[in-house]
């Protein structure tokens, strides 16, 4: 082939991506997304598709697009990632994470690997195959969302429920996180892919008691109240849970290995998956993390109330048992409400679109085996799940055996190889071939 290339466009896409400011600070704070979605645009319109940026909010900007397939009686696939990304400190950085620097063969910034990195590999295989002339076999949706590392409600939770419309015929959708290699020897890796997501519970904790003057005595002391009850939730030995997709990710990465799978002890497999064990781990039960404490307002004064945060996640299937556990351990006097409250998700690892993924995987690295596993955060699958759409994470990238993926997201030197961003661009080709 020559002319245009999308392995090399998709470098490039990546970078000037990375270079646009949507920093996602929460509360609707920030740059917003308009910029990025502007950029999306036009460089969709420069291969022919007509798109639609929608603003649910002053700046909160995604943009939606749909590709007509060549068999229009096929229910359609959408394809999505989000446009905004998390804060950062630029002191911690070795390369700054807004420049899109490509050192030691990969591109530095800030979303190189949430998930701009996905954006410029969904951007680049739709304009290679338009410019070649090459339409999917199924209409594909592209959606380029706002707002996802809050939530969602100015992105894919807007986009769900004021224009559904845009996702008509969509019953299957990939996106991030998974798709992803750990190497398990010189020629043996197993690409991760997204079957499941626990659900969220940020929660805001509050105790109640007397006021009074620090010197005295108070048993009824709201920072006492509190502080006790954040300890018996953050010490809280949540018993394992192995949900479908837990066991079928352990059985599947204990055969890998070559070892027997032991349901009664699967820490045992997670501890062999190096850096990955921390994501891995926190899916094999509920958990519930204190993040943040707040009260009083001088060291001898004691405040009548006192309120910390809680990052609470429950595997799909045992969210009736999360909360009633955690009630349990706040005890009588410390009430809890939401900050975010968001489903848990998770889908069969079969039929065509999941071979699809895998022998796209096996065609352009003969040492692929396709597992799938429970994401412990969550994504714009969520919201779009709401609609009937089935989805799995599948941003797929050949990785070094020694880079610690996992821990570079929401991390310091966020990252991406070079290769790897050439590598998934063939693979969603040959994905979009076989859909």
């Amino acid at each position: 082939m020559t002319g245009f290339d999308g392995e090399d466009d998709v470098v490039e896409l990546c970078r000037d991506l990375i270079r646009i400011d949507s920093t996602n600070a929460g509360d609707n704070a920030g740059p917003g997304e308009r910029a990025a979605a502007e950029y999306v645009a036009e460089k969709l319109s420069e291969v022919g598709v007509e798109s639609r940026i929608l603003e649910s909010d002053a700046r909160r900007a995604s943009v939606v697009a749909r590709i007509e397939g060549t068999d229009p009686g096929r229910d359609a696939l959408l394809l999505h990632g989000h446009l905004d990304v998390v804060p950062f400190n630029a002191d911690d950085w070795t390369h700054h994470p807004m420049s899109g620097e490509i050192a030691d063969g990969c591109v530095w910034g800030r979303g190189a690997v949430d998930m701009k990195d996905m954006d410029a590999m969904i951007l680049a295989v739709v304009r290679r195959r338009l410019r070649e002339g090459r339409r999917p076999p199924r209409d594909v949706v592209l959606a380029f969302t706002a707002d996802e590392e809050a939530g969602g409600k100015y992105g894919a939770q807007w986009l769900a429920q004021e224009h559904a419309e845009v996702f008509e015929g969509c019953t299957e959708a990939i996106g991030e996180v998974g798709g992803f290699s750990v190497s398990l020897g010189q020629d043996k890796r197993l690409y991760l892919i997204e079957a499941a997501e626990k659900g969220i519970a940020w929660m805001r904790l509050t105790a109640r008691g007397r006021a009074g003057h620090g010197s005295m005595l108070n048993a009824e002391n709201a920072v006492t109240e509190l502080a006790e009850a954040m300890a018996r939730l953050g010490r809280y030995e949540w018993p394992v849970r192995l949900t479908p997709t837990v066991r079928a990710f352990l059985e599947e990465t204990s055969a890998a290995l070559e070892i027997e799978f032991d349901p009664e002890r699967p820490e045992a497999t997670v501890a062999k998956l190096g850096p990955l064990a921390r994501m891995i781990g926190a899916v094999l039960r509920n958990t519930t993390n204190p993040t943040m404490l707040e009260s009083g307002y001088k060291a001898n004064v004691i405040p009548q109330t006192a309120t910390g945060h809680v990052d609470g996640r429950f595997l799909p299937g045992y969210e009736e048992e999360f909360f009633a556990t955690v009630d349990e351990l706040l005890g009588p006097n410390v009430t809890r409400e939401f900050v975010y409250h968001d489903i848990a998700v998770e889908t069969g690892f079969d039929g065509p679109l999941v071979r699809a993924m895998a022998e796209a995987l096996e065609a352009e690295d003969p040492g692929a085996r396709a597992v799938p596993y429970t994401l412990s955060g969550g994504t714009d699958l969520k919201a779009f799940s709401r609609l009937g759409i089935r989805g799995f994470g599948f941003a797929p990238l050949k990785l070094p055996a020694d880079l610690d993926f996992s821990g570079m997201f929401h991390g310091v030197d966020e990252r991406v190889p070079v290769d790897s961003l050439r590598f998934g661009v063939r693979v969603l080709d040959r994905f979009l071939d076989h859909s």
